[in-house]
């Protein structure tokens, strides 16, 4: 079983990618859909999140406020590193379970979709690492209208991740998502295909 690894900056269209290469046959798990699985209430990072950032950062129903610990985080280098160390070794712990879920099925292909897949201890045993770019302006557009935020408060987010320059240079492969659909969908598939074969 080969194991790549997909990132891409905020409004890139990474998730859109996963999709496609999930109904192409591909194993897919979602990093971000597990970050949010190890803050729920009780579980041990929901825990050190709380004692460390304070019950602020908590909704009346206990859950972590997500959008305000990522404003905090996300203008805030320190505290970021903080979550981080929290979170992350939980992450890849689910991970690793994605893996040997993927492995007993008996797929071709398992993919790691992570944000900051290039950020973390991950990069380093994934193979390809695949990229998802778009213009900032098109990326901007695209996270004013799913999130409902202000202009600034995305290009805060942006200027706090690594940019698509330094990412290009860790990543085998890159996916140019400034047109249509199709066009993704068949360069998509193509890399589908050359992963596979390689």
């Amino acid at each position: 079983m080969k194991i790549a690894g997909l990132t891409g900056g905020i409004g890139s269209g990474k998730s859109t990618v996963a999709k496609i290469l999930a109904g192409l046959g591909a194993y897919v798990i979602d990093a971000d859909a597990l970050a949010r699985e190890v803050v729920e209430p009780g579980r041990p990072a929901w825990e050190e999140i709380k004692k460390t950032f304070g019950e602020e950062f908590l909704n009346p129903d206990r859950t972590v406020n997500r959008a305000q610990l990522a404003e905090l985080v996300f203008c805030d280098r320190e505290k970021k590193q903080k979550l981080e160390q929290i979170t992350h070794p939980r992450i890849g712990e689910e991970i690793l379970k994605g893996l040997e879920r993927a492995k007993k099925l008996g797929v071709k292909l398992a993919v790691i979709d992570a944000a900051l897949l290039l950020e973390s201890p991950l990069a380093q045993w994934v193979k390809p690492v695949i990229l998802v770019v778009a213009d900032a302006e098109l990326r901007v557009e695209r996270v004013c209208r799913r999130d409902r935020v202000c202009e600034a408060e995305v290009q805060a987010r942006i200027r706090n991740q690594a940019s698509d320059l330094e990412r290009k240079q860790k990543a085998d492969f890159v996916i140019d998502n400034n047109r249509g659909p199709e066009e993704l969908r068949e360069q998509v598939q193509k890399l589908f295909s050359a992963i596979l074969a390689s």
